[in-house]
């Protein structure tokens, strides 16, 4: 498999891994890392795990001069190049394979628990990364091909909004209030306008008197001023018997 283009990542290293030589596989049930010599690894040295592209190599090193001992190249996972065994969660079944492209199969195995818990994780996380671009570049794709939604306004097409009224009574009449808080103009098309003073009374019109309610009063004659006989009346003159006792002034 030709390598992915791209720049490489390295997601994973553990100081110390163990390579085993394994016997054939005995049955379909899967490997078992009982049936190996796990006191007696056949190499002991350092693993790393590169991501290029979509690809994954893990290789291991030499820990001192870091030469390359073996490596796998892994396009998916769970898959043929890495498997798990059936009673060990420490140790793994690997398919490396060198430049001539031949093949083997070699047993892996960590020191630490928590070292093959990395190991797998590190692996899931990069495939499943993996998978997440291939389904955005599928949705990208589709999105290319569809045309694209013409959400402009045709020619003569328009838009109605509603928007609610509010109504109120009034005299048993319903006025609807304008915006702004504006009330409507009055019915009839009457205007509005500023508010205006009541018209003075011309000064030779008869104002109502209250000397029209007493009985039997002559009604009063239109003079130029109604303060007239006031000003005309001698100095030192009182009011006739007859006004004082009806309480009401005469002119």
């Amino acid at each position: 498999m030709a390598e992915d283009s791209g720049y490489e990542s390295v997601i994973c290293v553990k100081p110390e891994v163990h390579v085993y030589r394994i016997p054939p596989r005995a049955s379909n049930r899967g490997y078992r890392a009982a049936d190996w010599k796990l006191d007696e690894p056949a190499w002991t040295g350092r693993m790393k795990i590169i991501s290029k592209g979509k690809v994954a190599f893990i290789k291991l090193e030499d820990k001192n001069s870091g030469e390359l001992f073996a490596q796998a190249q892994m396009d998916q996972y769970p898959g043929c190049v890495v498997e798990a065994v059936t009673d060990s969660s420490r140790y793994f079944v690997m398919q490396i394979q060198d430049d001539n492209g031949r093949h083997a199969f070699i047993g892996l195995g960590f020191a630490d628990r928590g070292d093959s818990f990395d190991f797998n994780v590190a692996l899931q996380d990069h495939f499943k990364w993996v998978k997440q671009e291939s389904e955005l570049a599928k949705q990208e794709a589709n999105q290319s091909v569809a045309p694209p939604l013409d959400l402009g306004f045709k020619d003569g097409q328009t838009i109605k909004i509603s928007i609610g009224n509010v109504k109120t009574k009034a005299g048993g009449a319903k006025s609807r209030a304008m915006p702004g808080g504006l009330l409507p103009p009055p019915p009839g098309g009457a205007k509005i306008g500023s508010p205006q003073s009541p018209p003075l009374t011309p000064p030779n019109t008869v104002m109502p008197s209250l000397l029209d309610l007493g009985p039997g009063a002559p009604a009063a004659q239109p003079t130029p001023d109604i303060w007239g006989d006031f000003t005309s009346a001698p100095a030192g003159s009182s009011p006739s018997n007859d006004t004082q006792q009806s309480g009401w002034v005469q002119f």
